[in-house]
């Protein structure tokens, strides 16, 4: 039992690690279109992942309980609502990380997914009125002071990261709130959005401005495959997301931003000064302490701090009663 319990883990984290490996190098993917409009590679990512997820549903005999699901769906307004506000924050997540990279924003990016856990904590503060820990709040200061920090070593406030950061984090809002599973939510996403994306399409080649060709050409195969790039890492996740505690994922999530920030430094030369890597210091600072907030060392720790805090206000309180 303890045996498959350590081997449920380590594929666990074979999957997960996987996902936020292959999320990692997906700038280098969008580089490779380069010379193609951000919208029309949206547009295209968009219905080729539909279709590569129809594939997947149809291969692991999951197209019948997807249906299912729909029709469901489709009764509860809400959860259609739902569904439109998702895929549009979806949509705008898609677009903006596409084009960033392809403006030489890699490092936004990157540090748009390292404080979007932080902002996920916040949307859940104020939407779902969970509790913000003594631990959290300091990760989240020092989060601040790290962006607020970066802003002045740009010129110019990171729209790029925060856009990403908080469009990702409504997105999972969303998604916890209407409660609908990830394979099941991306592909009705992906179909509502085919409306939208083939209308584009077919404007952009009528007027004979499209990129995708009949043939075999490198562009042509690299838009196909942007179904494949998209529903791949979030197929990986999801298995490892099942076989693993969440405080393990909150530490493999890091991989992602990482290899971005090294893409952006080493292999496409955006500027990194020293004055940037100070402020990423900081929010990875902000970050580790995140990760390990839940862990029952700090959370004793905490407690104590709390007890110590009450004691000294009472001591207070009774001397200016005196």
């Amino acid at each position: 039992m303890i045996f498959k319990e350590r081997n449920e883990r380590a594929n666990g984290i074979g999957f997960a690690a996987g996902a936020y490996l292959l999320w990692g190098i997906l700038p280098v993917y969008w580089k490779l279109l380069q010379n193609v409009s951000s919208i029309e590679v949206l547009a295209h990512r968009v219905i080729w992942s539909f279709i590569f997820l129809l594939i997947i549903l149809i291969i692991t005999r999951k197209l019948q309980p997807f249906l299912s699901e729909v029709r469901e769906i489709t009764r509860l307004p809400r959860k259609m609502l739902g569904i439109i506000i998702t895929t549009i924050m979806i949509n705008l997540n898609w677009f903006l990380y596409i084009w960033a990279v392809n403006q030489n924003h890699i490092i936004q990016t990157s540090l748009g997914y390292y404080i979007n856990p932080l902002v996920s904590v916040l949307l859940g503060i104020f939407f779902l009125k969970e509790r913000l820990s003594l631990w959290q709040l300091f990760a989240f200061l020092l989060a601040i002071v790290g962006v607020s920090s970066l802003t002045l070593q740009y010129g110019a406030f990171p729209w790029v990261a925060l856009t990403l950061a908080i469009s990702f984090g409504l997105y999972g809002l969303l998604k916890k709130v209407i409660n609908i599973g990830s394979i099941t939510g991306l592909t009705l996403e992906t179909l509502v959005s085919c409306i939208f994306a083939l209308a584009y399409l077919g404007y952009v080649y009528n007027t004979g401005n499209g990129a995708f060709k009949l043939s075999l050409s490198p562009t042509t195969l690299l838009l196909i495959g942007a179904g494949a790039v998209t529903a791949t890492p979030l197929i990986l996740f999801a298995a490892g997301a099942r076989r693993l505690p969440l405080f393990v994922i909150g530490f493999l999530q890091y991989i992602s931003p990482t290899i971005g920030l090294i893409l952006g430094i080493f292999i496409y030369h955006e500027p990194f000064t020293r004055g940037h890597l100070i402020s990423f210091v900081v929010i990875w600072g902000g970050l580790i302490i995140f990760s390990l907030a839940r862990m029952p060392l700090l959370v004793g720790l905490e407690e104590k701090i709390i007890i110590r805090i009450d004691q000294m206000l009472a001591i207070r309180k009774r001397k200016n009663a005196l």
